[in-house]
C-alpha cells in the first residue's frame, strides 16, 4: 500500500580532500528545510554508514550545520563541512564567496578559491603527555615513538614515515582509551607531514582524511618545522591531501578540493 506521507530528503555523497573519484574521504550531505528529530538524523547517518553525514538548515545569515557519525553526533568535522560547502556552491546555487555555518564549535566559514575550498576553523593546541599504558600495543607500534600529545585526539609522533602505511591497529583494544580518536603522524619527504586517524570510540575505525584533526596537527607541525603553511596527506589504503595555513589569530585555514560521487533522495 502506498504511503502518501513519504518525506523526501535530498542526499549527496561527496569525496572531500581529493579531485579524483574514489579518493579522499566520502561524506554524506543532507540539506534540510527544518530540523528533523535527533533520532532521525542519527538513523540517516547510520543508514549511510559513512564516517560523517552533514545536515544543514538555512538561517538568517547562513546555515546551521551538524554532523553525525553512524554512532554519535560530533562537535566538529572538516571533510563533511567541505562536502556540504561543495553541495551549496555547486548544486544549490549559493552565489556568495563565503558560506557561514553556525555549529557546536562556533561560527565556521568556507570560501571558494578556484577548484579549492578554504575552511576557516579555530586552532587547537596539543599538550605533551605520558604514553598511556597499552596504547602502542593497541596500535601495533613497537619502536620509533618520539612522544604522545593530547588535543581532541591522542597524537602519536613516530620517526619513520614508512610505519604509517603499515599500521594495523587492534580496534577493540583501541576502543578502551578515553579519546575521540588516535592519530599517528610522521614527517614526510613529499608532504610536510603524513598521518592516519583511528576512532572506534565514535564508530569510525579509520577516517581517511580528518579535517578537524588538522586544527591541531597543523599548529603542532608548524611549531616543529618552523613554517606556517604546510602540505599534508592522510590515509591508509585510501588517501587525501590538504593544505594548512596556521594564522596568528589562533585560526587554521584548511584548503582542499572535492567532487560529488552520488546524488539521490532519502524517502522517510
Amino acid at each position: 500500500m502506498k504511503n502518501n506521507n513519504t518525506h523526501n530528503i535530498p542526499f549527496y555523497q561527496v569525496d572531500a580532500f581529493t579531485a579524483e573519484p574514489f579518493g579522499g574521504n566520502p561524506a554524506g550531505v543532507c540539506p534540510l528545510k527544518e530540523w528533523l528529530s535527533d533520532d532521525t538524523l542519527q538513523a540517516i547517518a547510520r543508514e549511510n554508514n559513512l564516517s560523517e553525514t552533514a545536515f544543514f538548515v538555512p538561517t538568517d545569515d547562513g546555515y546551521h550545520l551538524r554532523w553525525c557519525t553512524p554512532a554519535v553526533e560530533v562537535d566538529l568535522c572538516g571533510h563533511a563541512t567541505l562536502a556540504a560547502s561543495w553541495v551549496l556552491f555547486n548544486k544549490l546555487g549559493y552565489s556568495g564567496k563565503t558560506i557561514r555555518f553556525q555549529t557546536r564549535s562556533g561560527e565556521l566559514s568556507v570560501s571558494r578559491h578556484g577548484d579549492e575550498y578554504c575552511m576557516d576553523f579555530p586552532a587547537q593546541k596539543a599538550e605533551a603527555i605520558a604514553i598511556p599504558a597499552g596504547l602502542l600495543e593497541a596500535l601495533g607500534i613497537t619502536h620509533g615513538v618520539v612522544g604522545v600529545w593530547k588535543a581532541a585526539d591522542l597524537i602519536v609522533l613516530v620517526d619513520d614515515k614508512t610505519m604509517i602505511d603499515g599500521l594495523s591497529p587492534d580496534f577493540n583494544a583501541l576502543n578502551l582509551f578515553d579519546t575521540r580518536g588516535v592519530i599517528v603522524t610522521a614527517a614526510d619527504d613529499e608532504f610536510d607531514f603524513v598521518s592516519r586517524w583511528f576512532g572506534p570510540q565514535v564508530g569510525v575505525n579509520e577516517d581517511p582524511v580528518t579535517g578537524s584533526a588538522h586544527t591541531f596537527l597543523a599548529p603542532f607541525w608548524a611549531e616543529r618545522l618552523g613554517k606556517n603553511t604546510l602540505s599534508a596527506q592522510q590515509g591508509g589504503a585510501r588517501k587525501g591531501t590538504l593544505r594548512c595555513v596556521v594564522r596568528e589569530d589562533d585560526r587554521v585555514e584548511l584548503y582542499g578540493a572535492a567532487r560529488m560521487m552520488i546524488e539521490g533522495t532519502f524517502s522517510l
